[in-house]
């Protein structure tokens, strides 16, 4: 962005007369490798005590015990989340339907996440008429949107002492960790509900028990090999 702001004023000081040549063009491009950024992932501390800076026993503690349980076990992105509404959930099959990217829709099951969602739904989610799963805390009561899901996130990471942690960073660490765990990034793809295979090859970075095993020995003296 700098070099871009850069170009910019080098572009107005030559069409307004201050100098006589255009010297955009001598300030370089900045490389930008695809797939070259790294997901940060939170160590299994870092989750538990994201866990621990909410109350349950504050209703909008609950809330935020479910939202966190959801973006971390299920890997779901804040906008998905957000649109999960009441009827998506199915209680008999253990099952929640989830509205993704493209309208793309999925099924996933709920493992330990149920039961951080019945202590919600049940003990302090809002008597109101919306249908959306997750919901304001105080009146009026109104389905969170995405960016209240992320404040969710980002207000438990600042009490826990975290510092700045944006939602995202819990799908991150779901994908990571069900590499490392041993599944293959087909598998990881899925989980993830990926469009295509070039957005989980990312994590293939952060598969250390493989990349372990393609690390070469660190030169030792007189041995060049």
């Amino acid at each position: 962005m700098t070099a871009c702001a850069l170009r910019s004023l080098l572009r107005f000081l030559h069409a307004t007369g201050i100098a006589e040549r255009d010297l955009a063009d001598a300030v370089p491009r900045v490389a930008r490798w695809r797939l070259s950024g790294l997901p940060k992932a939170l160590a299994a501390e870092q989750v538990q005590a994201l866990r621990a800076a909410c109350d349950p026993a504050d209703l909008a503690g609950r809330r935020d015990l479910a939202v966190i349980a959801c973006l971390h076990r299920l890997g779901l992105r804040c906008g998905e989340a957000a649109a999960l509404r009441l009827e998506d959930i199915d209680w008999q099959a253990g099952t929640v339907t989830v509205r993704g990217k493209g309208n793309r829709t999925d099924r996933l099951p709920l493992p330990d996440v149920g039961e951080a969602l019945v202590a919600y739904l049940t003990r302090a989610r809002p008597a109101t008429t919306a249908r959306s799963v997750f919901v304001t805390a105080k009146a009026p009561v109104t389905g969170l949107g995405r960016s209240g899901i992320s404040c969710i996130v980002g207000r438990a990471a600042k009490r826990a002492g975290l510092g700045t942690v944006h939602a995202h960073r819990l799908r991150h660490t779901t994908a990571t960790a069900t590499l490392n765990a041993g599944a293959s990034l087909a598998e990881v793809a899925q989980l993830m509900r990926h469009a295509g295979p070039a957005a989980t090859f990312v994590y293939a970075k952060t598969d250390q028990r493989r990349l372990g095993a393609l690390a070469r020995p660190w030169p030792a003296a007189g041995n060049t090999r």
